[in-house]
């Protein structure tokens, strides 16, 4: 089978990698976790603007290659645009479309070829403001559960020391160190082969969003509030926007 490392990836990636091991180290925990061939989807939390950066560098280290649904408008910014496209990566629109195609789709065609796709299921940075993981989405869930595919829990800490949220500025000095954690494939089992309800789909996702804070929870030695932090329940302006 042929290397996902293209041609295209790898040129993209030589000038990015070495800024980003400039500005941070990563200690990762459990990377077996993450398939080493065949398909997957992999859900990070998200709390920084650079947590893309991050994670995708944990993957490429990690023998795979990184392809994440992206927004839509970072693929209209010069030169960046033009190396998403090249790299393959998928816009999504803020409406939860691609320019003229299902973002489903579009991972069903990367993961057809036995690629990963990385989705953020809560759709942003968390408004929590302890950053813990907010109430998630169902797109990786019905990704996972529509195309029979494992779905593979990370959590990240300390992508904020780098940036913080809505922050654009970057910390340079000294060195950070993120810490990474992946977990066991979630046990969706009992969602899989019948129809894909509402509620079925928003029970699941909120068991992979369990998963992500139980592995956040141990990578900061600390317990997440009894109740996840619900957007919809909260002014998108109390704490901040992208």
């Amino acid at each position: 089978m042929p290397s996902e490392k293209t041609l295209s990836f790898r040129l993209l990636a030589a000038p990015v990698i070495p800024v980003i091991a400039a500005l941070c180290r990563l200690e990762v925990q459990d990377a077996h976790h993450l398939p080493r061939t065949g398909s997957f989807v992999l859900t990070p939390n998200h709390y920084s603007d650079i947590d893309p950066v991050v994670i995708g560098w944990s993957v490429w280290r990690l023998g795979r290659v990184p392809r994440f649904l992206a927004k839509a408008s970072l693929f209209s910014v010069p030169v960046l645009g033009w190396a998403l496209r090249q790299i393959r990566q998928i816009p999504v629109e803020r409406s939860g479309r691609t320019h003229g195609n299902n973002p489903l789709t579009a991972a069903h065609d990367l993961t057809a070829m036995g690629e990963g796709v990385i989705v953020y299921p809560e759709g942003t940075l968390t408004r929590d403001p302890g950053l813990w993981p907010m109430r998630g989405k169902s797109g990786a869930v019905r990704i996972a559960l529509e195309n029979e595919l494992p779905i593979i829990p990370v959590a990240h800490w300390g992508t904020q020391a780098v940036l913080p949220r809505w922050s654009k500025k970057i910390s340079l000095f000294p060195r950070k160190t993120i810490h990474i954690k992946y977990g066991p494939a979630v046990d969706l089992d009992r969602f899989r082969g019948g129809a894909l309800s509402q509620a079925a789909l928003l029970e699941a996702t909120g068991l992979v969003m369990d998963a992500i804070t139980k592995l956040l929870e141990d990578l900061r030695g600390e317990t997440a509030p009894a109740e996840r932090w619900n957007p919809a329940e909260h002014s998108q302006t109390e704490y901040g926007a992208l």
